[in-house]
């Protein structure tokens, strides 16, 4: 795998976590807000999908970062920090 495809495919999941992020912050939001019962509930899972779907991106990031580089890097750090994983 050349360098650029592989800086590529992590340019992309950096992009996936963002947008995780952003969608989980919507949803956390809205928790509870509703008198229904089943809206809270539906919202509730959302929640919890964009929490595992976060987590499992971060596990496939940390898979293509380079064995040599053993702390994350700035930017990644600071995306996990906002994403409060």
């Amino acid at each position: 795998m050349s360098d650029d495809y592989a800086r590529g495919r992590r340019d992309g999941l950096r992009l996936a976590l963002s947008i995780l992020a952003a969608e989980e912050a919507k949803w956390e939001a809205l928790l509870g807000e509703s008198s229904s019962w089943r809206t809270n509930a539906t919202r509730g899972i959302r929640h919890k999908t964009y929490q595992v779907a976060t987590k499992r991106v971060q596990t496939a990031l940390n898979r293509l970062l380079p064995k040599a580089e053993t702390a994350l890097p700035a930017e990644i750090a600071s995306m996990i920090d906002q994403a409060g994983l």
